[in-house]
């Protein structure tokens, strides 16, 4: 069971994951959960995953494939090169979408494809914001009265 958490606090956010994907009596999985997406000075973007391995995979690398040209510079329009934090999340829930698409033989035979992510960071100057990406593709962002988000 994946546990992850996210929290605005006065001096940014903070992030927390665990590894494990499975456990058993002689056998233990681990993956990494969480993603940081940096350019020093301009942006910092990290994102949390939980559920089904194989879609929250999916959704990463294509983020991740998606995120630089063939030059090796930011894509505009990807998780590097969009210009808000709202963008950001957009983008997440969109590609989150997209995989579910494509997996929707898999889905129809039964098999829990559900899966959903914590987006945060700062672009810029700007104030950091954190948002919670559901496993629809939706998303809400934390406020003053809800300055945290856990999925797992």
């Amino acid at each position: 069971m994946t546990y992850c958490v996210a929290a605005l606090v006065e001096e940014g956010i903070v992030f927390a994951s665990d590894s494990r994907t499975s456990a058993g009596a002689n056998d233990i999985a681990t993956f990494c959960k969480m993603m940081v997406w940096e350019q020093p000075g301009e942006r910092v973007i990290v994102v949390l995953s939980s559920g089904n391995l194989s879609m929250t995979q999916s959704v990463i690398a294509l983020l991740k494939m998606r995120s630089k040209d063939e030059d090796g510079n930011a894509h505009p329009d990807g998780i590097l090169g969009v210009k808000q934090m709202y963008d950001v999340a957009k983008l997440v829930g969109v590609t989150l979408r997209e995989v579910i698409a494509r997996e929707k033989t898999v889905r129809d035979s039964g098999v829990d494809i559900g899966c959903s992510f914590i987006v945060g960071g700062q672009i810029g100057h700007k104030t950091p914001r954190l948002f919670r990406v559901y496993a629809e593709g939706n998303f809400i962002e934390a406020t003053p009265e809800t300055t945290y988000f856990q999925i797992g």
